[in-house]
């Protein structure tokens, strides 16, 4: 029998509206004893039945509404209804022979909060994000290797376990590195090291026009460069140079290894070790410009002397970029910080500009891709924001 939570009056109506995300400011009180994973009846001030969710701890709240139905049940043949529906929204993804990673499962996009899963060529990489979806792993993962086109699967934990394991689940092991494939270019993964595996995947449509329509003879600039994934699209694209530029001392050998396996020579570009704002000062110094500039800076970044934070601190970091980019230039402002809309981010670089006696017009949008599936219900949900902003126009 589901335990049961009801939401303050005032948030009655998102509810209703198919808000997904069970919020601890907007319901009332946790029943006794409630454990992760538990199944749990959302009901209205007055006890009327909402829709069914299940509780699980995560940094975005206390868990995931799943269905309307009372009768829903987290167990096999409602993951693979979620599954399939899924798997046919993907269905022109899986018969692009240019591409071969991208995600299959999006968490409350595709109907299941709390849980994600990207597909490598063959390979899945599944993401828990509470205790709470992961009680239900055996079943999850039991539909998904009933699909015939999966060889093996990983997975990350992204929640507090003292639990010591491999992040290979079974099937057969990828090879590492495993290379895939993204409209054309190749990239080496790596699923069982670390954190993150070599390239963001809801970055695939800003890397495709970069590499069609803005990289041709440009000098480019490639900051929080991770690994390199926007360098090597620029190269694709016909850039005259790139120079990659992360604070993490692995980036050097791995945009490296990202240049080597498309066939380039990594000394041919310049793949700088620094932190990002330190590098705008030498570059001031030297008087460099860069006709196309990215900036894709996590949310949240600190090294010995900075600390970045998205939601405050990106106008400050555009003002350092306009000032390194070339007359009539471009800047691909990027952001993954879900707590403000794609107004705000605007506004931040309307606030940047303010004052450098330099014009901008914003020449396309991106957010995320199909495959990142988000329902309108939630508009935090479509995270990402990326603004290709042409300069003294």
């Amino acid at each position: 029998m589901a335990l049961k939570i009801k939401v303050k009056k005032q948030y009655l109506t998102k509810y209703q509206n198919g808000y997904p995300l069970l919020s601890s400011e907007w319901i009332q009180s946790l029943p006794e004893g409630i454990r992760e994973g538990d199944l749990i009846d959302i009901l209205s001030p007055s006890g009327q039945f909402i829709a069914k969710g299940y509780y699980g701890k995560q940094n975005k709240g206390l868990g995931w509404i799943f269905s309307a139905k009372r009768e829903a049940k987290l167990d096999g043949s409602f993951f693979q209804h979620i599954i399939s529906q899924a798997l046919t929204l993907r269905k022109s993804l899986f018969s692009d022979e240019l591409t071969t990673a991208f995600r299959l499962f999006n968490g409350e996009g595709d109907g299941l909060g709390g849980v994600t899963v990207d597909y490598y060529d063959g390979f899945l990489l599944v993401q828990w994000y509470s205790l709470g979806i992961y009680r239900y792993k055996k079943d999850f993962l039991k539909t998904w290797f009933s699909f015939p086109f999966v060889k093996g699967i990983y997975e990350k934990k992204r929640f507090e376990t003292s639990e010591e394991t491999s992040d290979f689940v079974g099937g057969t092991e990828a090879p590492a590195p495993l290379l895939v494939k993204e409209n054309g270019i190749t990239y080496a993964t790596y699923l069982n090291d670390g954190w993150m595996t070599g390239i963001f995947l809801d970055q695939r449509e800003v890397r495709k026009r970069i590499m069609d329509e803005y990289a041709l003879s440009k000098r480019v600039l490639n900051t929080f460069s991770y690994t390199g994934a926007f360098s090597i699209a620029a190269l694709y694209g016909g850039a005259a140079h790139t120079t990659s530029v992360d604070v993490a001392k692995r980036s050097l050998a791995k945009t490296a290894e990202q240049l080597q396996v498309n066939g380039m020579d990594p000394a041919e570009q310049a793949i700088v070790v620094e932190d990002v704002f330190h590098y705008f000062k030498y570059a001031k110094r030297k008087g460099l410009r860069f006709d196309l500039v990215i900036a894709d800076p996590p949310s949240f970044a600190r090294t010995k002397k900075i600390t970045f934070r998205a939601s405050k601190d990106y106008p400050e970091l555009l003002r350092d970029l306009i000032e390194i980019t070339a007359p009539n230039g471009m800047i691909v402002a990027s952001t993954n910080y879900a707590g403000f809309s794609f107004q705000k981010f605007k506004e931040q670089v309307e606030e940047a500009f303010r004052g450098t006696k330099r014009s901008y017009q914003i020449r396309e949008t991106f957010q995320l891709p199909v495959d990142f599936a988000t329902i309108e219900s939630f508009p935090e949900g479509n995270y990402l924001k990326v603004l290709f902003l042409e300069l003294d126009v």
